[in-house]
């Protein structure tokens, strides 16, 4: 099972930008669909942006416009960017992959067995 480490989250004032990073380890990244998700206190996981192994991409339109993700096979590295941020992104966002042989559409019912980064915290507030 993969291991995720995520980076790049901190505070932001609303319109500003960020770029968060997901960083796996093994070999068979490339291979892998991958995840952001998002959780707000009291409110349930989001999933934000996915991407497959061959690099297509869907969001939801609660973000559509606004993020975009991407990955480096090459790095073992999915990004997401994000623009024009509100305060109601704010969130710990983490990086998921239910591993190998999966599509985009298992994205959206996301299990704890799968691998998932530690999270980090994005604030957008003034």
């Amino acid at each position: 099972q993969a291991q995720l480490v995520e980076s790049g989250g901190g505070l932001v004032q609303p319109g500003g930008s960020l770029r968060l990073s997901c960083q796996a380890s093994g070999s068979r990244f490339s291979i892998y669909v991958m995840g952001w998700y998002r959780q707000a206190p009291g409110k349930p996981r989001e999933l934000v942006a996915a991407i497959t192994s061959g690099g297509s991409t869907n969001y939801p339109d609660s973000v559509k416009g606004r993020f975009t993700i991407s990955r480096d096979n090459a790095k073992n590295t999915v990004y997401l960017q994000m623009n024009s941020l509100k305060p109601e992104d704010t969130a710990v966002y983490y990086c998921a992959t239910p591993g190998a042989g999966y599509g985009l559409r298992s994205l959206g019912s996301p299990s704890p067995t799968w691998s998932w980064g530690q999270g980090t915290q994005v604030t957008v507030s003034s």
